[in-house]
């Protein structure tokens, strides 16, 4: 390809949206395939955007964020976590997943980062666009659920390694890293002037308690960690594209100048309407924390005991990730069962290395829905049960 940098010619299109792109929006297809449930955001939180709008929010604003957002984000974290954040390290570049690729290029140009995997492909994509290397730690998966030791996580570390990143609640497994671990993990990154990036964006999906552990319970204001987080999950606003990161107070500057860079900020009646969703949606987000418990649980019922099926429980996030015992190709068990049954799932290999045999899918869909869902795969699954795929 001419005038791109190899590491951008390389670049392949992921496993999920590969497939989903062939039936994007059909109504036959029931979605397993995406992060996202089939609730539209809270009209309270729609109609703050309205307002904004009407009001004339419509021009430049700091990059950083407009600053009542920062302070609200600030606040929600505050009484979440019981800490007291400084306003400086709270950036709204734009959505989470710009967060993840801004922190990357800050850390990057060469050397390795670690990811923890099974991992969301994009992150090994954005990884490799600033000329790194990528290499993964793979958490286990036992009956009780996945695992992975923050011991585990540092002996994979090398001394090239630049940049680490944590998912926790992890997409695609539902592992969640625990205060220990955590604590471990950042010891060492603080001592070796290694990037963590953590990705908290399911912090309020957990099976357990009220929201996940965080690294912003632990980390000092100069930490050379990266906390990212938005509002896609929790408030249903997957469309909207706003996330925040915390970051050490020092980065202040670069993260207004980066986001300059990549896209000015973000939307700015967007941003008004995201105050709206801190100050106003917790009965929401506990609304949807039912929801997805219960959800977890028809998933368990559905495929736990089927006897091609071994699962994990998950234990937030709000997927499942099945191995099916006969997988020759993860990606053609996901095309077939979207021909034969119009499922849409996405295909386990491109979760990163040794999940050829695996699927996931998420349970965020209405029950209704996703009990069909489920239904039409046992059924495709007891179909094919003689046969390799």
């Amino acid at each position: 390809m001419k005038a791109v940098r190899p590491e951008v010619a390389a670049l392949t299109q992921n496993g999920i949206t590969r497939l989903a792109f062939t039936r994007l929006g059909d109504p036959e297809v029931i979605p397993l395939w995406f992060g996202e449930g089939d609730l539209p955001t809270p009209a309270f939180i729609r109609d703050a955007a309205k307002q904004a709008l009407d009001q004339g929010n419509t021009f430049y604003v700091h990059t950083r964020g407009i600053e009542p957002l920062r302070l609200a984000i600030k606040r929600y974290l505050d009484n979440l976590y019981s800490v007291d954040i400084d306003p400086r390290r709270v950036s709204v570049p734009g959505s989470a997943t710009l967060g993840i690729t801004i922190a990357a290029q800050m850390a990057l140009t060469s050397g390795e980062a670690l990811v923890v995997s099974p991992h969301w492909p994009n992150i090994e994509t954005t990884f490799k666009v600033t000329g790194a290397k990528v290499n993964t730690v793979r958490q286990r998966q036992t009956p009780s659920g996945w695992t992975l030791t923050g011991e585990e996580i540092i002996a994979a570390i090398t001394p090239r390694t630049r940049c680490l990143f944590v998912n926790s609640p992890c997409n695609p497994t539902g592992w969640v890293m625990s205060p220990d671990d955590q604590e471990k993990v950042l010891d060492y990154c603080r001592e070796h002037n290694i990037l963590l990036i953590a990705d908290e964006v399911y912090h309020r999906h957990v099976e357990v308690g009220n929201v996940a552990p965080s690294f912003l319970s632990i980390a000092r204001d100069d930490d050379p960690v990266i906390v990212v987080n938005g509002f896609s999950k929790a408030w249903a606003m997957t469309g909207w594209r706003v996330g925040w990161v915390v970051a050490p107070a020092e980065q202040a500057t670069h993260w207004s100048l980066l986001s300059e860079c990549f896209n000015t900020g973000s939307a700015v009646f967007a941003q008004h309407a995201c105050i709206t969703a801190l100050e106003q949606g917790e009965p929401f987000v506990q609304q949807v924390k039912t929801q997805y418990r219960e959800a977890n649980q028809m998933v368990q019922q559905a495929l736990g005991n089927h006897p091609l099926i071994d699962l994990a429980p998950s234990a937030g996030a709000f997927y499942s990730f099945p191995k099916v015992r006969g997988i020759t190709s993860s990606e053609t068990f996901a095309a077939r069962l979207l021909d034969e049954e119009n499922v849409g799932i996405a295909p386990g290999y491109t979760f990163g290395p040794d999940n050829d045999s695996y699927f996931r899918l998420c349970f965020a869909l209405s029950h209704d829905r996703l009990a069909e869902g489920l239904s039409r795969i046992v059924r495709f699954l007891d179909r094919h049960s003689n046969e390799a795929i």
